[in-house]
């Protein structure tokens, strides 16, 4: 059930600033900030100066009292502001419903809303845990003539066009009609009845209009060719009266039914004035005395002819009159089947162009995808080209220390499993002695996927650079795949995080400083020349912290160079198939193959955001989102450290919200906003320690 109301700052004026097609826009406003949004959005993009908007809002919530009902008044106060200043009239409506999408495709089903725009969350469209949200019901509810916006950050979400144009006029409309031809005024007819002689008197002004004026009937037949308004009302007007009529409105009749028009009939401008009636009254008494002195039976007989000659005439007036709106309205028919017929062919022809553009554009993305597939099998073909050619030449390259299985065994006791001090997905690693010096050495499992291949890239990549931030590699076992790394006293990022072996809980100042030297090590992998290296399986259980915990970054095996014809700020470069772990995957990367260095930059948003909360990666960055919006971020952090600085904690979960963006233009550049903002906080938390 509907209650539209017009607020005292809310008019609809007729022809105000209409749009093409006077299409009716309705906005759905809840007390949240995206319906302010989306009617901001609407007055800046569908809407101009005067004209008029519809403001909708669902009351899902039953019973009431004076309290909700100034809540609600409250709500629409806010948009009139807004709508005063910016010159737009807005009608409020209220519906009752438990089902708010329902309720929107309802009203807007019955009253013909061709555009209907909500605001939303910009994560909602990518939430796949969630069951349902408003915008998303809407679209799969709202009828086929209207068109559906979703607002997210004053820009289009998500939107559904409309099908086909409106089947009927909206009831709006009629509102906006009826408040235009109220100004309006017709001409009045009454009987004036004074001394037994019938007559017709008119209230027109004594000026006679320049232009016949137009009743309701005669609008009506101009908006639809399928209605035809009745004539008989019209006709019991002009009804005989008595036959002792006097003579006078005979003559007069008789002299004007001839030339009188169908403009003439509405406006029924046929009054006899006083003067022309006594000048006939005295010809006609002159005429009967005579007559009646010769045969008074003659005079009675011309009275008769004369009184039925008015009958025929009025009758065939009346002919007329239908004649003429049955022709008028059949032709009104005929034009709007010609229109009609010429709105099919225009829309099949339009139809035609879309099908070929379409087919055309899937016949260029197969070749596009075909001159990929080719690129990327001679890319594999030279890699294995160079692997074979590296191994064969003894000056390989790559220059680390070689190191036999008999050393490697010796150093970890025949891979003892009281040496076994973590498992990946490439092998086990076990702590040993070479050299004089503790190592970590990660063994190959036999049966790992694509294991060979990630013992190379490791090699190649660690082997030729050298970082504070990157796990060191002093040596490798080619023959058995074997790598031998620097030793980190404090494992993993991951299980600091989660306490394993009941350590205590990291500081918020060594979360910061970790955050800041994680950015430092991705982006030196950005900056490697000639081509960029983008790691793509960052997450806590891949970064490293020695005994003063300094943070390393580590597991390259699954790093990529990008070629250098598409470095730059927007590196992309199409792979074959996603690789990384879940939840920490780029989305548009796993969805598209599309890699790019921003997509460790969602994977490091999301590690950032596991940084303050320790809490598990999937579906954390909603969680905080809503956090955030709800004013209860503080719950979100990890409880184990109890000095957490509110706003500084407020800002570095707002920056790893936007490095985890779904879309990647979204997300900020990691050497220019991110890296700043996290050296930032990291001298903050150093500032802060205890000496």
């Amino acid at each position: 059930m509907w209650f539209p109301k017009t607020t005292s700052n809310s008019s609809i004026r007729a022809g105000n600033g209409q749009r093409k097609g006077n299409s009716i826009v309705a906005v759905a406003i809840d007390k949240d900030k995206y319906s302010q949004h989306a009617l901001k959005w609407v007055v800046e993009h569908l809407l101009t100066r005067g004209q008029t908007v519809v403001l909708i809002h669902v009351n899902h919530k039953s019973g009431g009292g004076p309290d909700h009902e100034k809540k609600i008044r409250d709500l629409f106060l806010t948009f009139h502001c807004f709508c005063t200043r910016k010159d737009v009239q807005c009608i409020d409506v209220i519906l009752e419903g438990t089902n708010i999408a329902k309720a929107l495709a309802e009203y807007a089903s019955e009253n013909a809303i061709e555009y209907l725009v909500l605001g939303a969350s910009s994560r909602h469209g990518f939430i796949r845990f969630k069951t349902s949200d408003v915008p998303s019901s809407v679209m799969k509810v709202a009828p086929d003539f209207c068109t559906i916006y979703v607002i997210s950050k004053g820009k289009i979400s998500s939107a559904k066009k409309s099908l086909k144009p409106a089947p009927f006029v909206s009831p709006l409309h009629e509102q906006i009609q009826e408040k235009s031809n109220n100004a309006n005024s017709f001409v009045s007819i009454a009987p004036n009845n004074n001394n037994n002689n019938h007559s017709f008197q008119s209230r027109a002004p004594e000026k006679p209009p320049e232009k016949p004026r137009m009743m309701p009937e005669k609008l009506e037949s101009f908006r639809s060719p399928f209605t035809r308004p009745g004539r008989a009302e019209n006709a019991k007007l002009l009804k005989l009266q008595d036959l002792d009529t006097d003579i006078s409105f005979v003559g007069n009749a008789r002299q004007s039914t001839d030339r009188m028009s169908l403009g003439n009939y509405y406006d029924l401008d046929i009054g006899i004035t006083d003067r022309n009636r006594d000048d006939f009254s005295s010809s006609s008494f002159e005429s009967r005395a005579s007559s009646a002195s010769q045969n008074m039976d003659d005079g009675d007989n011309e009275m008769k002819m004369l009184k039925m000659e008015l009958v025929r005439k009025m009758g065939l007036y009346t002919v007329d009159c239908n004649d003429a709106s049955t022709a008028k309205q059949k032709e009104g028919l005929q034009q709007w089947r010609m229109e009609e017929q010429k709105r099919l062919l225009e829309e099949a022809r339009e139809a035609g162009e879309k099908e070929k553009a379409k087919s055309q554009a899937t016949m260029e993305k197969a070749e596009a995808s075909k001159r990929i597939m080719e690129l990327e099998s001679r890319r594999v073909v030279a890699e294995m080209k160079a692997l074979t050619t590296d191994d064969e030449d003894p000056d390989n390259k790559f220059q680390y220390k070689k190191y036999t299985i008999e050393e490697i065994e010796e150093a970890t006791e025949f891979f003892a499993q009281s040496r076994k001090i973590g498992e990946g997905g490439y092998g086990p690693v076990f702590k040993g002695m070479l050299s004089q010096t503790v190592v970590a050495i990660k063994v190959l499992r036999p049966d790992a996927a694509q294991g060979r291949s990630q013992f190379q890239r490791e090699v190649e990549v660690l082997s030729c650079m050298r970082h504070p931030n990157m796990v060191l590699l002093l040596g490798a076992c080619p023959e058995y795949g074997c790598l031998i790394y620097e030793y980190m006293g404090n494992g993993s990022l991951e299980d600091r995080l989660l306490r394993r072996g009941n350590t205590p809980p990291l500081s918020w100042q060594i979360r910061f400083k970790i955050a800041s030297e994680i950015a430092t090590g991705i982006l030196f992998l950005h900056q490697t020349k000639p081509e960029p290296i983008v790691h793509r399986d960052l997450k806590p259980g891949n970064i490293l912290l020695d005994e003063n915990f300094v943070s390393k970054i580590s597991d390259v095996g699954l790093a990529r160079l990008l070629p250098p014809s598409v470095t730059g700020d927007m590196t992309q470069y199409r792979m074959t198939s996603a690789a990384g772990t879940l939840c920490y995957i780029d989305p548009e990367y796993q969805q598209t193959g599309m890699l790019g260095v921003k997509s460790d930059v969602y994977s490091l948003g999301i590690m950032l955001l596991q940084l303050i909360t320790a809490r598990p990666a999937m579906g954390l960055s909603h969680h905080v989102q809503n956090a955030i919006d709800d004013g209860t971020f503080g719950k979100m952090l990890d409880p184990c450290v109890t000095d957490w600085p509110q706003d500084e904690a407020l800002g570095f979960a707002k920056l790893a919200l936007q490095c985890a963006e779904l879309r990647r233009k979204d997300r900020p550049d990691l050497g220019k906003v991110v890296l700043p903002e996290l050296a930032r906080l990291r001298d903050f938390g150093e500032e802060s320690m205890p000496p």
